[in-house]
């Protein structure tokens, strides 16, 4: 259970850091052309959060070991 914890923790952080990332983003877009890491500084944080999410997402199916509901 530590491990799911665990991941739903960091989940979280990853989801502050791209939104930081966005904000940084649309203020350095205001300002001007942005230089190109800024603008692509959002990607890698949305790339860990798609694999935790699937991750979270399939956890109850997983359990279930694949049996249905019905």
């Amino acid at each position: 259970m530590a491990w799911n914890k665990s991941i739903r923790q960091l989940h979280r952080w990853l989801s502050i850091i791209f939104t930081l990332t966005v904000i940084a983003n649309f203020a350095a877009m205001a300002m001007g052309e942005p230089p190109a890491w800024v603008v692509y500084a959002p990607l890698p944080p949305l790339f860990l959060l798609l694999l935790s999410g699937l991750y979270m997402f399939a956890l109850p199916y997983a359990r279930r070991g694949g049996r249905s509901a019905g």
